[in-house]
């Protein structure tokens, strides 16, 4: 009989982590005038309704994973994303300071989305460059870069052969995949809320392996 040789399915390569990357869900409305709270210098609101569902939603899309590890950053409304999937799998997550969102300066409580609702050409322009330092106080997208990468790193490095879900942010998903692919800085900038993306991380070596998955949401 001749030997048939079928496609092969995707696997991870032996030690590598794979990470599913899940944005927050939507948080609450920004108004002029009311400054988001903050953590760090970093505008800290919760989540809106709408998030609060989409968290939900999340965490029936994945409590029947496999998962190590659930990782937050130093924000609110990750671990409030992350806490119905935290609550279905017992496990307590993990902060990482590093994979917090872009950090954008003076307009950070609030006002960079008000600014963009009404098109401030200073956000045009720091689109156009792909460079978040154009916002006043900001930091570059090549610090954005360094640290979201050192963080996605250390987590890699605790999860060889090991899913974890990762709670994190629409720039650093942004950051972490464009710098997978050797995209421009903001390729893939603009995650739904309550999205997955999956990167693999092998070493040094990331591979993206799923972006804005959206399935679960309705």
């Amino acid at each position: 009989m001749t030997r048939e040789y079928r496609q092969s399915v995707y696997m991870p390569p032996r030690g590598a982590a794979d990470l599913l990357l899940i944005r927050h869900g939507e948080s609450r409305a920004a108004r002029p005038g009311e400054a988001f709270p903050t953590v760090d210098g970093h505008g800290d609101p919760e989540l809106h309704p709408n998030g609060e569902a989409q968290a939900r939603a999340v965490g029936e899309r994945l409590k029947s994973e496999p998962l190590a590890a659930i990782y937050v950053t130093t924000l609110r409304r990750t671990h409030q994303t992350a806490a119905p999937l935290a609550g279905h799998l017992n496990l307590q997550p993990i902060v990482e300071p590093d994979l917090r969102e872009v950090f954008l300066g003076d307009w950070d409580t609030g006002e960079y989305r008000i600014r963009a609702a009404h098109g401030d050409p200073v956000i045009q322009r720091a689109h156009d460059r792909q460079e978040w330092g154009e916002i006043p106080g900001a930091e570059t997208t090549a610090q954005l870069h360094a640290r979201v990468r050192s963080g996605l790193l250390r987590i890699a490095a605790r999860h060889a052969d090991q899913r974890v879900a990762v709670f994190v942010h629409g720039g650093v998903i942004g950051a972490a995949l464009a710098m997978a692919c050797e995209a421009q800085a903001f390729a893939f900038n603009g995650a739904h809320n309550g999205s997955i993306s999956r990167l693999v991380i092998h070493g040094e070596r990331m591979a993206v392996r799923g972006f804005n998955d959206i399935s679960h949401l309705g």
